[in-house]
C-alpha cells in the first residue's frame, strides 16, 4: 500500500505542478520536503480558480538540480560507504548474501534494505535517503530487476545522485546482458512493456537510468563470463575498498589550523564545476603542503570515478625513474595491477588514453622538475570532464608555467596554532605544564610557525626535564636539528652554483635589507639578481616583503649560516663568510702568520689589525667596512675577484700606492672618506661602472685616467669642497650622469666628450665650456642655483630638459626654440628676462606645431613673491 499511495501521490503531484517525476522522486527523500508538496497538492486540487504554469525544461533541469544541492547539503554527512540495489527473488539468498557479508567483514558500512531498515518503518523515504547518504551505489542488475518499479525508482535516484553529487555508480550484470540493460531489449523489454500501461509518466525516466547505467563499466556474471562468483565478489570488494577514502573527514578535524586552509583550497579546485582544473600548493619545506594535500583528499576522493596520491615524486622519480610513476598512476586510478609502462613515451600516451574519459582526482606531491609534471600530468586535456589535479612543490615557477590554473601559497602557523601542535608533540597534552610554559614559547618562537620543525623539535623534548629542555633550546641556537635542515636543504640543493652564492649573501648579510641597495652589490659580483632572486623567492628561500626589503624564515637563515660553516665550524678562516665579529677578530688577532683564508665576503667594522690580514684574503668577492683606518691597502692586497669596494668613512689619504689591477671592481664607493687627497689610477680598473666620491672634502687630485674609461656609468663627486678641477672627459662613452654639485672651488668645467643626464646645480663657475655642444646624446642639463652662471653656451641639439633656477646672473638673450626635442624649460628665479626672446620662442613653437613648457618667475621690487602675469600668446598656439 506505501508504495502505490507514493506512486499516485507521484502522478497527481507531477500533474499539478509541472515537475517531473525524477525531480520529485529526489525531493520526496526527506520529510518536510513531501509535506510541502502534498500541502501544495491538496491546496492547488481543492481550489479551480488557481492555475500552476508549468515550467520550462531548463527552468526544471535548475530546480531540479539547486533542490538536490540543498537536501544534499543540509542533511547529515555521508552514513553509507555502500548502498546495494538488487532485486530480492533473484539475488537476495545467494549472491547478493554472500557480497554484503564480504563488504561486513572489510569494514565497509553497507546498506541493504532488509539487514538495516527497522520494523514498521516506511520504506519509501528512508530507501531514498539512504541513497543520498551513500558514497557507491552498488547496482545488480538480475533477470527480474526491471520488473520492479521500486527498483527503477530506486536505479533513477541513484542516476540523478551520480550527476549531482558525485555519487560512484559502480553495476554488476548478475545472468544479464548489458545491451539488455541499455537498449531493455530481452526480459528487460517485456517488462516495459507491462509498466507502459501503468506507469508512463515514469517509463522515460526509467529508460534513461538504465541507458546510462548500462553504459558504465562493471562487472558481468553469467555462465561463460566470471563464471566463479567468489573470486567476482573478491575483486568487486577489493574494488570498493581502494575507491574509499584513505582518511577520514575526522582524522582531518585533529589536524592544527587545517580547517580554514582545507577551505580555502577548496575554493580554488572549484569542486563540482566543468573543465579540469590543476592547483598548486606552494610553500617552505616543511610548511604543511603534503599534509593539507593529504586532507583534501581523503575529504574529496570519493568524489571521483578514480583517485591517486603519489608522494614524494622528487624522491621516487630520482631512484625508480618516471615510468614506475606513470605505471603506479595509471593502476591506482583503474584499479588494477597489470600494467607496465615500457618508457616515459608509452607511459604518457597510455595515460591520456585511458584517463582522458574519467573524472579523477590526482596528487602530484613533492614536484621538484617540470619534466615530471610533463610525464604525469601533461595536459589538461588527459583527464576526463570534472577531473582535479594537485600538485605540491617548493618551486613556485613550475607552476607558473602552462599547468597550474591557480596557486595556493600555504600559509605557516600563527602563534596559537604552534603552541597547540608544540604541546601535542612536547607533553602530549594541550594545556601547558606548570613551569614549563616560558621555555614553551621560546621552543615555539624558534620554529616561527614552521609545523615541521614544532613536530620535530616537540617530540626532542619529550619526557624531558627542565634542564634538558634549556640546554637543548641553547644548543640549536648555534647547531640547527638535522632533520629540520635536511628538509629545508632540498630547495637549496635545486639551486645552480650562482645561486647558491646569491642566496647564501643574501641570508647571510642582507635580512631586512632595502632589495634595491643589496642589488647594486650583487649585480658588482655578477651573480645575475634580477634573475636569480625571482628563482629564490619562486623557491620559497626569500621573500621581499611591501618594503621592498628581503625576508626569510629564521631557520632558513640558520640552515645557510650552517651552510657556510660547513665542517669547519670553529675554524673561521676556511669560512666563505664571516658570520660574526669574534671570529674576525680571532682572525685579525693572528696578524701576519694568518694563513690563506676563503673569505669571500668581508662585512664588519674596522678592527684595528685588518690591514695585516686582509692580503691573505684573497677570495674576495666584495668588501663593505667603515672607518677604515688611515694605511693604506698593503702591496700584496690583490684580489682578482673583487666586485664591489666600499669604504664608508675611510681615514685613508690614498687607498693604495701606485698603480693597482682589480679586474674585475665594478662598484667603488669612498663616500665621506675626509682625508682622501686622491683617487687611484683607474686604468688598473677596467671594469669599474659606479664611482662614488661624494662628501670627500680633501679630494684635490683626479687622476687624469679617469677622462678615458670606456666603462664608467655613474659618477657622483658632489659634495667635493676642494675640488678645484676636473680632467677632460675624452672616451667616456657610456658615462650616463656626472654629478659636481657643491663643489664649490670648481674653477671650470671639464672639457665634455661624452653623453649621460648632465646635473652641475650648486657651483660657482660663471660660463659652460662650449664643447658641450658637442654632446649629442644630452638629454637634461641642470644648472640651477649656479648663482655666478651668465649666460648659456651653445645647447647640444638632443637637449629635452633645461633647468636653471635659482640663476640671478643668467641673462636669457638666446631664442631657444632651434631646440627641436626642447620641450621643458625652467627659469624660476631668473631675473633678466628679455620679453622679446620669450614671445618669439613661443610664437616659433606654435608655428612649428611644438609644445613647450616654460616656468617664469616675475618678481616685484618691493616684494619677494611671484605673481601671475598675462601674455598676449600667438593666435595659433594651443
Amino acid at each position: 500500500m506505501a508504495v502505490e499511495f507514493m506512486e499516485t501521490l507521484n502522478e497527481n503531484i507531477s500533474a499539478n505542478t509541472g515537475l517531473s517525476p525524477n525531480t520529485l522522486f529526489t525531493l520526496f527523500a526527506t520529510g518536510v520536503t513531501v509535506y510541502y508538496m502534498v500541502s501544495v497538492f491538496f491546496r492547488g486540487s481543492s481550489d479551480h480558480h488557481q492555475q500552476h504554469t508549468p515550467m520550462s525544461s531548463e527552468e526544471e533541469e535548475v530546480q531540479s538540480r539547486s533542490m538536490a544541492s540543498s537536501s544534499s547539503s543540509s542533511s547529515h554527512s555521508l552514513k553509507y560507504e555502500v548502498f546495494l540495489s538488487f532485486r530480492g527473488e533473484d539475488t537476495r539468498k545467494n549472491f547478493v548474501d554472500h557480497l554484503y557479508e564480504d563488504l561486513v567483514q572489510q569494514g565497509i558500512h553497507t546498506y541493504k534494505d532488509d539487514e538495516t531498515l527497522p520494523r514498521g518503518e516506511s520504506i519509501g523515504p528512508t530507501l531514498l535517503k539512504a541513497i543520498q547518504e551513500s558514497r557507491i551505489a552498488l547496482v545488480v542488475f538480475s533477470p527480474n530487476y526491471a520488473d520492479s518499479s521500486w527498483c527503477l525508482d530506486e536505479l533513477a535516484c541513484i542516476m540523478e545522485c551520480r550527476d549531482t553529487s558525485r555519487q560512484i555508480v559502480m553495476p554488476v550484470f548478475y545472468h544479464v546482458n548489458p545491451s539488455d540493460v541499455r537498449n531493455q531489449k530481452g526480459k528487460y523489454g517485456k517488462a516495459f512493456s507491462k509498466h507502459e500501461r501503468k506507469n508512463k509518466q515514469k517509463v522515460e525516466s526509467w529508460r534513461n537510468a538504465l541507458e546510462k547505467a548500462g553504459n558504465l563499466s562493471g562487472w558481468v556474471i553469467n555462465d561463460t563470463q566470471n563464471s566463479y562468483e567468489a573470486k567476482c565478489i573478491k575483486e568487486i570488494v577489493d574494488t570498493i575498498s581502494k575507491s574509499l577514502p584513505t582518511l577520514t573527514t575526522n582524522a582531518n578535524k585533529k589536524l592544527i589550523g587545517i580547517e580554514a586552509r582545507l577551505r580555502d583550497l577548496k575554493s580554488k579546485l572549484k569542486i563540482g564545476s566543468d573543465g579540469v582544473h590543476m592547483v598548486g600548493i606552494w610553500g617552505v619545506g616543511g610548511g604543511g603542503k603534503t599534509t593539507l594535500a593529504s586532507a583534501a583528499y581523503a575529504e574529496l576522493s570519493h568524489q571521483f570515478e578514480g583517485h591517486c596520491f603519489l608522494q614524494n615524486i622528487r624522491e621516487e622519480s630520482n631512484k625508480h625513474g618516471l615510468e614506475k610513476l606513470q605505471e603506479k598512476i595509471l593502476s591506482l586510478v583503474l584499479k588494477t595491477k597489470d600494467i607496465v609502462v615500457g618508457s616515459e613515451i608509452e607511459g604518457r600516451s597510455m595515460i591520456e588514453r585511458k584517463l582522458r574519459s574519467k573524472r579523477v582526482l590526482v596528487v602530484l606531491d613533492d614536484v621538484d622538475n617540470v619534466k615530471q609534471l610533463e610525464e604525469l600530468a601533461g595536459a589538461h586535456d588527459w583527464f576526463g570532464e570534472g577531473s582535479r589535479i594537485i600538485i605540491t612543490t617548493r618551486d613556485e615557477h613550475l607552476l607558473s608555467t602552462r599547468y597550474a590554473d591557480e596557486v595556493y601559497e600555504v600559509s605557516l602557523l600563527s602563534h596559537d596554532e604552534a603552541m597547540e601542535l608544540f604541546r601535542r608533540h612536547a607533553y602530549r597534552k594541550d594545556k601547558p605544564i606548570e613551569d614549563y610554559e616560558m621555555l614553551s614559547k621560546e621552543a615555539v618562537s624558534y620554529a616561527d610557525g614552521l609545523p615541521l620543525a614544532l613536530e620535530v623539535l616537540g617530540s626532542f623534548l619529550y619526557d624531558k626535564n627542565k634542564d634538558e629542555w634549556k640546554c637543548a633550546l641553547a644548543r640549536l641556537k648555534d647547531i640547527p636539528d638535522d632533520e629540520v635542515t635536511k628538509r629545508l636543504k632540498i630547495s637549496y640543493d635545486g639551486l645552480t652554483a650562482d645561486q647558491k652564492v646569491l642566496f647564501l649573501d643574501i641570508a647571510c648579510f642582507f635580512r631586512g635589507e632595502s632589495k634595491e641597495e643589496a642589488m647594486k652589490v650583487l649585480d658588482a659580483c655578477d651573480l645575475h639578481p634580477g634573475i636569480g632572486i625571482k628563482v629564490l623567492v619562486q623557491k620559497s628561500l626569500i621573500k621581499v616583503d611591501s618594503d621592498g626589503d628581503f625576508e626569510m624564515h629564521d631557520l632558513i637563515e640558520e640552515m645557510a649560516h650552517n651552510i657556510v660553516r660547513g665542517e669547519h665550524p670553529k675554524n673561521p678562516e676556511k669560512h666563505s663568510r664571516i658570520l660574526k665579529e669574534e671570529d674576525l677578530a680571532y682572525l685579525c688577532d693572528m696578524g701576519a702568520d694568518a694563513p690563506p683564508m676563503e673569505t669571500e665576503v668581508l662585512l664588519y667594522n674596522e678592527h684595528p689589525r685588518l690591514s695585516d690580514v686582509v692580503a691573505n684574503m684573497k677570495k674576495l668577492r666584495w668588501i663593505r667596512l667603515d672607518d677604515y683606518p688611515a694605511s693604506s691597502f698593503p702591496s700584496n692586497f690583490q684580489p682578482k675577484e673583487l666586485g664591489y669596494l666600499e669604504l664608508h668613512k675611510s681615514q685613508q689619504k690614498e687607498l693604495w700606492h701606485g698603480y693597482k689591477s682589480l679586474p674585475n671592481l665594478k662598484f667603488l664607493n669612498l663616500e665621506g672618506s675626509c682625508n682622501l687627497i686622491k683617487t687611484p689610477d683607474f686604468e688598473g680598473l677596467p671594469c669599474l661602472e659606479r664611482l662614488i666620491l661624494e662628501d670627500c672634502k680633501s679630494l684635490e687630485e683626479i687622476h687624469p685616467s679617469i677622462g678615458y674609461h670606456k666603462r664608467l656609468v655613474f659618477v657622483d663627486m658632489s659634495y667635493c669642497s676642494g675640488l678645484k678641477r676636473f680632467p677632460p672627459i675624452i672616451e667616456m662613452k657610456k658615462l650616463e650622469t656626472l654629478d659636481l654639485s657643491y663643489c664649490s672651488k670648481l674653477q671650470e668645467f671639464p672639457d665634455i666628450q661624452s653623453n649621460k643626464v648632465l646635473d652641475l646645480s650648486l657651483n660657482n663657475f660663471s660660463t659652460l665650456p662650449s664643447g658641450i655642444s658637442r654632446l649629442p646624446g644630452l638629454k637634461l642639463l641642470n644648472l640651477s642655483h649656479c648663482i655666478n652662471l651668465v649666460e648659456f653656451p651653445d645647447l647640444p641639439s638632443s637637449i629635452a630638459i633645461l633647468r636653471a633656477e635659482g640663476c640671478p646672473s643668467l641673462e636669457i638673450v638666446r631664442d631657444l626654440s632651434d631646440y627641436k626635442w626642447l620641450w621643458k624649460v625652467s627659469l624660476l628665479g631668473v631675473v633678466k628676462l628679455n620679453k622679446r626672446v620669450l614671445l618669439s620662442m613661443l610664437e616659433e613653437n606654435a608655428v612649428k606645431d611644438r609644445f613647450m613648457s616654460v616656468l617664469l618667475p616675475v618678481v616685484e621690487p618691493s616684494s619677494i613673491y611671484t605673481k601671475l602675469v598675462t601674455l598676449q600668446l600667438p593666435h595659433n598656439c594651443y
